[in-house]
């Protein structure tokens, strides 16, 4: 936060005053927030299902790969950096994707205290990172679909999504990434009972 130090000193402290009350308030707002992961393979209808349940039970759904993708939109170098990382298939930087959900969760605190973060976490230093420094997970939502459901849905998907990382090669890089730092994710939360699983096969 830049505060203009050219006033007095007292109008300087008020400035801070106002900045710490902002951020405390933040904080405090942060730990009432009930936290649902939402995890699956790319594919999975993870966002298709988070839809419906903002619909019935008025969740803010949070994407990372829709807070990533916006980010990319903005043309920025920040938004170039990310694309790149995109194209690959690999994993975007932790500290990456926590500034932008915690951003957005503090954004919406207003109108709920419920979240479905979808797609996050991808490995599970992010989860435990996340529960460090934004709020505790208090259920993972894991949408269980084959390899070969999910390949064929995101290339159907990929004739008119334009997305970058719609394409054989990628989608075969990002399902060994989802079986090699995902599933220790839901391993670990399922030996807290925090685990829902659901059959995602069809449909």
């Amino acid at each position: 936060k830049k505060v203009s130090a050219e006033v007095g000193k007292d109008q300087v402290f008020k400035e801070v005053q106002t900045i710490f009350d902002t951020v405390i308030a933040a904080e405090q707002a942060l730990k009432e927030a009930k936290i649902v992961f939402v995890v699956g393979g790319p594919g999975s209808g993870k966002g298709t299902q988070c839809a419906n349940i903002v619909k019935d039970f008025g969740f803010c759904h949070l994407s990372s790969g829709d807070l990533l993708r916006d980010e990319v939109k903005l043309g920025s170098e920040r938004g170039k950096r990310l694309n790149a990382i995109m194209e690959r298939g690999e994993l975007v930087p932790m500290e990456e994707v926590l500034g932008l959900l915690k951003n957005a969760i503090i954004s919406n605190l207003t109108k709920t205290k419920c979240f479905l973060i979808d797609g996050y976490p991808r490995e599970l230093v992010q989860g435990l990172q996340f529960e460090n420094e934004i709020a505790v997970c208090n259920s993972v939502l894991y949408f269980d679909v084959s390899d070969e459901t999910m390949t064929a849905r995101l290339l159907e998907r990929g004739k008119n999504s334009g997305r970058v990382d719609d394409n054989e090669a990628t989608i075969k890089k990002r399902l060994e990434t989802f079986h090699n730092q995902t599933k220790p994710v839901i391993a670990y939360y399922k030996s807290f009972g925090k685990v829902k699983k659901i059959s995602a096969e069809r449909g």
